[in-house]
């Protein structure tokens, strides 16, 4: 690891666990992770800033909002601002701050904004990855167990016959979100391993319909 990289980790993990609240699908380990995927991506990117993607990957949740609080869709902008701030306050390099809190700002599903960097589109990848696959399958029921959902509509779990609803039932979450994911990747490598992490997902969905108790 480049050592301006090795010197700023442990910093940036500092700031972040500072910052960290009980919810198990954003913790210290997520952002392992989705650094983690963003070194994938950088393979096929020597040209970003290694140091602007590892400092988004692990401040992109300094500001983490419930999935059904209704200023979610703001919460990457804020986390864009404190990050910014800390980074100052910390020495990171003045001329990477902006291109860091662009990253931040627009990694969020919620906050629909487009990623203008390329060091931004890898963020927003890397951290879409982790919500697909077997971890995200266990971060999806997770927070739906958080929120008060039930696992599966009792007789529909496909929703054939009715509109899906992730606020209710965790497994429409897969259709209603998770399965466009790997569509809205911004670098190839991302829609490579974004599809192929669907497709685990998909697999167990089938394999939970498949058990799963239909009222009579």
């Amino acid at each position: 690891m480049d050592i301006s990289l090795s010197s700023w980790q442990p910093r940036l993990v500092a700031l972040a666990t500072a910052a960290a609240d009980e919810d198990g699908a954003h913790d210290c380990n997520h952002l392992h992770r989705v650094w983690r995927n963003a070194t994938l991506l950088l393979e096929q990117h020597p040209e970003a800033d290694q140091l602007v993607v590892m400092a988004a990957c692990y401040l992109h949740d300094l500001v983490n909002l419930p999935k059904n609080h209704p200023q979610r869709h703001l919460a990457s902008r804020q986390a864009a601002a404190l990050a910014r701030t800390q980074l100052a306050a910390a020495g990171f390099p003045a001329e990477r701050l902006d291109a860091v809190a662009h990253a931040i700002e627009t990694h969020s599903f919620s906050a629909a904004l487009e990623p203008h960097s390329v060091e931004a589109r890898i963020v927003q990848d890397a951290d879409r990855l982790d919500a697909l696959g077997a971890v995200g399958l266990a971060r999806m029921l997770y927070t739906a167990g958080r929120m008060g959902c039930a696992l599966a509509h009792p007789d529909d779990p496909l929703a054939n016959h009715r509109e899906r609803n992730d606020k209710a039932y965790s497994l429409d979450h897969i259709e209603m979100k998770l399965a466009t994911l790997p569509g809205t990747m911004k670098t190839a490598a991302g829609r490579t391993l974004g599809e192929q992490r669907l497709g685990e997902l998909l697999a167990f969905r089938d394999r939970f319909v498949a058990e799963w108790a239909v009222a009579a």
